[in-house]
């Protein structure tokens, strides 16, 4: 009994801090959008919010392995980063945007903490080995954090600005708070966690497994920062408003979903699922190119088709792979990795979607097809 309220305990923060992390993304986009009517400075405030995590992740995952507590850290984390979003809110308008940007970034620093962050604390919940059924609840929080976030972004934006929509982000945030200082407690005797902020980074790169798997989900990142860069005006032009566009990310994740499900039932490498995830995406995105409402339609679904199914399997082959001494560190390090992809393509889409939108969502297929192509030299 305890282990399933532990479980339901952890999957139910999960929820609440990722459907605040999804929102955030396209509410300050459409934040700042609102205010200052131009698409590169709300995907600049995407990107900014979401670039710091490169260094954010590994320093967050070295703490959390060397720390008795790891869920008071979280806590803490999860803390600054809802209270920082509403700052970035407040000045927003109010002063120079270099200065917003800038606390946008030093806010982004604690966003690992809802992702690999709090992932890496699944087998404290369920010890023993991380089951197959534990790991896909875990990867399908996401899928429905994607699917409830750009949704309730949108339909708190359309009632009450996209300042309420920055508002709601930053409470689901803090509603997992509890949860997270409630995590269990580091096991006694483990091993500590060596070599600096940097060990987390070696092991993911000298493991040929969770290079490959990290180097395609990074590559996929990229797009889909590009995808979200684009979607305001894809709504606007398409849709019938800026707000609406995000409806296309909830689309793709509940495709996520349902690929989850229907694969959950096969037994497929999850190294495949991973690869074969990026090629499924660049169709999607190549589709989503033309620009039409019921093609956009579509190729949400694929990509979320893609998409979902890709993370379920890149956390199984991290768990598989990881040492429990630098799970946490390794985790982060591959959340953080992904979220700098991301704002990486979110920062570029901006400036280019300005220019041409089927330009940006092609630039995208071509970033998931060359995720999808092996690296030379790995095996």
């Amino acid at each position: 009994m305890r282990r399933r309220y532990g479980l339901a305990a952890y999957l139910a923060g999960a929820v609440a801090a990722r459907v605040g992390d999804e929102m955030s993304g396209p509410a300050l986009m459409l934040a700042g959008f609102a205010v200052t009517g131009s698409v590169a400075a709300g995907s600049a405030l995407l990107a900014g919010v979401t670039i710091s995590a490169v260094v954010g992740g590994p320093v967050l995952g070295l703490l959390l392995d060397r720390v008795e507590r790891p869920g008071w850290l979280l806590a803490g984390a999860l803390g600054l980063y809802g209270g920082g979003l509403g700052l970035v809110l407040l000045g927003l308008g109010r002063v120079p945007f270099a200065m917003v940007l800038g606390l946008a970034v030093a806010v982004g620093v604690a966003g690992p903490a809802v992702t690999g962050g709090w992932t890496a604390q699944l087998p404290r919940v369920v010890p023993g080995g991380v089951p197959g059924r534990a790991n896909a609840l875990d990867a399908m929080t996401f899928g429905a954090a994607s699917l409830t976030g750009p949704a309730l972004a949108g339909g708190v934006a359309e009632g009450a600005g996209a300042a309420g929509a920055v508002v709601v982000a930053g409470v689901l945030i803090w509603v997992a708070v509890p949860v997270a200082w409630g995590l269990p407690r580091a096991p006694a005797g483990r091993e500590a966690a060596r070599g600096g902020f940097a060990a987390g980074v070696r092991f993911v790169l000298g493991n040929p497994a969770l290079a490959r798997a990290t180097f395609t989900s990074v590559g996929c990142c990229v797009a889909q920062g590009v995808l979200t860069a684009c979607v305001p005006l894809l709504g606007e032009r398409a849709l019938g408003g800026a707000a609406r566009g995000v409806v296309l990310l909830s689309c793709a994740a509940g495709a996520g979903l349902v690929a989850n499900g229907v694969l959950a039932r096969l037994v497929v490498a999850p190294d495949a699922v991973i690869r074969l995830g990026a090629l499924v995406q660049a169709a999607g995105l190549a589709l989503a190119a033309t620009g039409r409402p019921a093609a956009l339609i579509g190729a949400a679904l694929l990509i979320g088709a893609g998409e979902g199914p890709q993370l379920t399997a890149l956390f199984a082959v991290r768990h598989r792979e990881s040492s429990d001494h630098l799970r946490s560190q390794i985790f982060t390090t591959g959340a953080s990795l992904k979220i700098t992809g991301f704002a990486v393509g979110a920062a570029l889409a901006g400036p280019l979607a300005a220019r041409s939108v089927p330009g940006a969502l092609l630039l995208a297929a071509g970033v998931a097809v060359v995720a999808w192509v092996r690296t030379p030299g790995w095996r």
